[in-house]
């Protein structure tokens, strides 16, 4: 008999991915636990294998694709077996099972419009007027998936039924992006955060002339480890000492109550080509310079290859973005939903000064932008976090500490 195999519900509050690519055919042999298809989701991308051994029969779905969890991808079976029908009878399950509506319950809006009481909900939500949307299910029963053909699509019927969209407004030719995948969730969270904090941005100048010499001195030790040293998990290392003398920092906002964590997990924003990913440094306070740059590196090829797995996204108390390392110097950057703050860093410049002699001298500035939630902490500590984190950035001969220590253990007798 043949089995239909559906897009399995893989947690974290997914119901939905993309296809990204088959790996077999319609009409491909397979084993059990095969991987056939890559899908991605919000987090990753991640390869599923069949649970039998058979032959493809029929694939529902086309690279591209947006899948609810439940549908079936396709079906696996005998040669010859025949098939009725799998995708649309797939998509009323859906239907039925998540939503638990029966016909009878379905209700009709000026007497001719379909659709169940979680679509009309979604409807609303999304601004859509079902009047204007062709329902894919029986008897022109609208579905969820509808929806999504719907948001930001101009359709004129035609008497042949064809549907056209319009490639141009009013003004001239344009192009239209879906919002989906990763995009899409960057923007619901930013908006989320957006809602939910009371967001101020204050900014500093650091001297880090030392921190630039200190690098420049280290960095060929640390190449023979195979490290490549940035500036990065210095500025980490700072940025804890900084939240362990002002916790509140290190908190988020649940309620009517202030959660101060006690650990410190530091994300940090990686540019890919679907956007921002946050891996997460985990417990970083008990990690060396040496072990932050290693795993900073490692999280960051996993978040570009999207082969990262879900847990290293999740479970950060403070974040930093590094715009400087595409050029930027200033920002106001928006916080991680469930954070109280997020460190910005710009790309370090030159500046002219004064030394105590009035000696003038070249000096290595680091701009940065600290966002904090003002429910949270107010301006003053704010302020003082940033004085902290400035003392310890222009005075780096601490941070390396460790590493120092290690080393003369190794080389006493």
């Amino acid at each position: 008999m043949a089995t239909s195999f559906r897009l399995p519900d893989i947690g974290e509050g997914i119901v939905e991915a993309q296809i990204v690519e088959w790996l077999v055919s319609e009409g491909d042999a397979v084993k059990a636990d095969q991987a056939i298809v890559k899908i991605e989701t919000d987090k990753a991308v991640a390869d599923l294998p069949v649970p039998i051994s058979g032959k493809v029969l029929k694939i529902n779905f086309h690279k591209g694709d947006t899948v609810n969890v439940g549908a079936v991808l396709c079906v696996i079976g005998n040669e010859g077996e025949k098939i009725i029908n799998s995708k649309d009878n797939a998509d009323k399950k859906v239907v039925d099972e998540e939503f638990k509506v029966k016909r009878e319950n379905v209700s009709a809006v000026s007497g001719k419009v379909l659709a169940s009481p979680a679509v009309r909900k979604s409807a609303v939500e999304k601004g859509i007027d079902l009047n204007s949307v062709r329902g894919s299910g029986d008897n022109g029963l609208i579905l969820l998936s509808d929806l999504d053909n719907s948001v930001g699509v101009v359709e004129t019927p035609k008497p042949s039924g064809a549907i056209v969209q319009k490639k141009y407004d009013q003004f001239g030719y344009i192009d239209r992006i879906p919002l989906k995948g990763v995009r899409k969730i960057i923007a619901q969270n930013m908006i989320k955060s957006l809602r939910q904090t009371a967001s101020v941005t204050s900014m500093e100048d650091i001297d880090v002339t030392k921190l630039w010499a200190l690098r420049q001195r280290e960095k060929e030790h640390f190449s023979l480890e195979g490290i490549k040293l940035t500036f990065m998990p210095f500025v980490i290392k700072a940025l804890i000492s900084a939240l362990q003398k002002h916790p509140i920092l290190n908190s988020s906002l649940e309620g009517e109550e202030i959660i101060v964590k006690k650990y410190y997990n530091i994300g940090v924003a990686v540019q890919t080509d679907v956007g921002l990913m946050v891996p997460v440094v985990k417990i970083a306070e008990k990690k060396s310079i040496s072990d932050i740059a290693r795993e900073i590196f490692d999280l960051a090829e996993k978040a570009r290859a999207r082969t990262i797995d879900i847990m290293d996204l999740k479970g950060s108390t403070f974040t930093i973005t590094n715009y400087g390392s595409v050029g930027g110097t200033y920002g106001t950057p928006i916080i991680n939903p469930g954070e109280a703050g997020i460190l910005g860093l710009g790309r370090i410049f030159d500046r002219v000064v004064l030394d105590s002699k009035s000696k003038v001298m070249n000096a290595k500035i680091l701009p940065v932008s600290l966002t904090f939630d003002h429910q949270i902490l107010d301006g003053a500590q704010a302020a003082d976090f940033l004085k902290t984190l400035k003392e310890l950035l222009e005075e780096p001969g601490d941070l390396l500490a460790e590493r120092k220590s290690k080393n003369r253990c190794t080389t006493t007798p």
